[in-house]
């Protein structure tokens, strides 16, 4: 079956088939790298100006991806806050990163790849905002709540210096999972994944939270 068709045979709304068309383009093909007419034809719509119907332009379409994605994980995003705090560990450093990133792993397509992380790098790398966290508008309120526990925790930064941090760990976060959906296709995979995971978090967590060297 065409990925079309598998877009095409779930009882989705059409804006909610060209978010997820236009991530896997986006994905593999790269933002500016796919015509908005390709991405109505993967979503199956007949009409070819689906894309500026539902959203407007193709900026509009990327911020799109990036606020249906984030609300994805705002239920988990909420659970684990709301266990960090029982356990009064709501400003532990590997906590506050495994709430902001963790939750990335259920984003698998339907074609069984992290599109998702191959997007997020490119929608960061568009991302010219020095403002710590503001990548949207419309955050939900648990990644507003666990980003605002990470600026507290990176109090000794500045808001450009805490905002870089944030970005790299991203890019540590989803290169990892780049790399491993690549290898695994390829059958080149020398590493399991948990462990490349957790060895990924340690590292992001060293990077992200390391002290002013004093002067």
């Amino acid at each position: 079956m065409s990925e079309t068709a598998e877009i095409q045979k779930d009882n989705l709304d059409s804006r909610t088939k060209l978010i997820l068309a236009a991530e896997v383009l986006f994905a593999r093909e790269g933002i500016d790298g796919v015509s908005l007419r390709q991405v109505a034809a993967h979503a199956g719509q007949r009409n070819h100006h689906a894309v500026q119907y539902h959203f407007g332009t193709r900026e509009d379409l990327v911020q799109a991806i990036f606020d249906y994605r984030m609300e994805q994980m705002e239920t988990r995003r909420l659970e684990m806050l709301a266990k960090a705090k029982n356990e009064g560990l709501l400003h532990d450093e590997r906590t506050i990163a495994d709430i902001i990133f963790l939750p990335q792993l259920a984003l698998i397509d339907r074609f069984g790849d992290f599109s998702y992380a191959n997007f997020l790098c490119q929608y960061l790398l568009r991302n010219s905002n020095a403002e710590f966290g503001r990548f949207s508008d419309n955050l939900p309120n648990g990644l507003k709540k666990v980003l605002d526990l990470l600026r507290k925790r990176l109090n000794f930064l500045g808001d450009g210096a805490a905002q870089r941090r944030l970005i790299t760990a991203c890019f540590m976060f989803l290169n990892m999972l780049a790399v491993y959906t690549r290898d695994l296709e390829s059958g080149r995979a020398s590493e399991d994944f948990s462990e490349a995971l957790e060895d990924s978090m340690r590292q992001l967590v060293a990077a992200l939270f390391l002290p002013v060297e004093e002067t």
